[in-house]
């Protein structure tokens, strides 16, 4: 994605995303930022994750990331999403952010066997969508609360949100529950204090940096 495409007008339209049930400003961003994020995702995320680093990317602004593995409903090829998560009771649960036609929530419905690089492993699973509402409402609250600071961005309002509200954001975004098989939270995951290492070795690489740019 290129300064240029955030900038224009065109590229700010509601487009296929109208419907989620998002504030104005987020509704009408949603185009540019899943350009942003699959760039980001294609050359940062999912080759920092395949290469071991996904710790490194652990931090409370967007909390821990992991990378999705699906197979193409009609291509049958292996895809891969980069995604925030939670875990639940022993569980991978991750949310369709873009709503029902998500490719990989589309996927997965087709082949609910995935495979799931996390900051520290890689596990196969069974993914379903949860359909109780008080599983669901627990298990969106807890992911929110630890996607961090992207999180809080993008659902404000969870904290005070009426029933009504409830319904209508359960009715845009599917939660996914993937079992693997009584999965226990490690350092790398929501919840863990890996982030305080990884942020603090981040932001030594960044003053290092600005150090040498100096010096020359």
């Amino acid at each position: 994605m290129t300064p240029a495409s955030l900038a224009s007008p065109p590229a700010l339209s509601p487009g296929p995303y109208e419907g989620l049930p998002y504030g104005p400003l987020m509704t009408r961003l949603l185009e540019p930022l899943r350009h942003l994020f699959l760039a980001l995702n294609r050359w940062v995320t999912a080759p920092a994750i395949r290469a071991g680093l996904g710790p490194l990317l652990v931090s409370p602004f967007g909390g821990s990331m992991l990378v999705l593995r699906t197979r193409g409903r009609k291509s049958g090829l292996l895809r891969e999403a980069p995604l925030g998560y939670t875990l639940v009771d022993g569980a991978i649960v991750v949310v369709a952010g873009y709503g029902r036609a998500a490719h990989w929530f589309r996927n997965l419905e087709a082949d609910p066997e995935v495979e799931v690089a996390l900051p520290g492993a890689v596990v196969a699973g069974r993914a379903e969508e949860i359909t109780d509402p008080d599983a669901w409402e627990r298990a969106f609250r807890q992911l929110i609360a630890d996607l961090g600071v992207v999180g809080g961005m993008t659902v404000p309002d969870l904290a005070t949100a009426t029933p009504g509200r409830i319904d209508e954001l359960r009715a845009a975004f599917p939660v996914v529950r993937i079992s693997v098989g009584g999965l226990r939270p490690g350092p790398y995951d929501p919840g863990g204090r890996f982030w305080i290492l990884s942020t603090a070795a981040s932001a030594g690489a960044l003053a290092l940096l600005v150090a040498a740019l100096r010096r020359r």
